[in-house]
């Protein structure tokens, strides 16, 4: 009974500031947007003479649109890309279901123990199904960095995921105790534990 009611009251507690940018790579809490990264640079095209226009290859090809050249680039070759676009690259492939993908961006960032490398790193594991390799990262990237709350939060979903509310509970409280209330990573949280459905964002 204590342990219900606990989970209940903290769940239940109110938001006690706006949303705010916290989602996965982006600037808000909203879905990413769709751009040339998902729709054209992982994907080759050739030119089709009977039905006279470009089609797709079967295999993709690498590629992140680099908004400056205005093309698709190779990720390894995107060493002057900023962090900031190539995490919205790999939280738009995540989005799209397109983890391989995400992941093969996520090999080219410069400092791989960043906490918000590790982040993603759990982050796709979790949606490949991996969870207990989610947590390895996320457990990573909270050592790392323990205000980090938007680990926390996908940890906490991945509990969900589990069966384990508890635990993810916990992930809540810490990070309503680093600051977190309102922000996206304690709101996504918070509706994980109430309805069970996780984001893919």
């Amino acid at each position: 009974m204590l342990r219900t009611f606990i989970l209940t009251t903290a769940i239940a507690l109110p938001l006690a500031l706006p949303t705010t940018g916290f989602a996965a790579g982006g600037d808000d809490n909203a879905k990413p947007k769709q751009t040339e990264t998902t729709q054209n640079c992982f994907q080759a095209r050739q030119w089709d003479p009977e039905i006279k226009k470009f089609v797709r290859f079967s295999q993709p090809v690498n590629g992140v649109w680099d908004a400056n050249l205005k093309k698709c680039v190779r990720p390894d070759k995107t060493s002057h890309l900023d962090s900031d676009t190539l995490y919205k690259a790999i939280r738009e492939l995540a989005y799209a279901g397109r983890y391989d993908e995400a992941i093969t961006v996520l090999d080219q960032m410069p400092d791989q123990l960043d906490d918000k490398v590790l982040t993603y790193r759990g982050f796709t594991a979790r949606k490949l199904g991996d969870l207990a390799l989610a947590d390895v990262y996320y457990e990573q990237a909270i050592a790392t960095n323990p205000d980090n709350i938007l680990a926390r939060s996908y940890m906490g979903q991945g509990k969900v995921l589990a069966g384990d509310k508890v635990a993810a509970l916990t992930q809540l409280r810490e990070i309503q105790a680093r600051g977190g209330a309102g922000t996206w990573a304690e709101t996504s949280l918070r509706t994980a534990i109430e309805t069970g459905t996780t984001y893919s964002y």
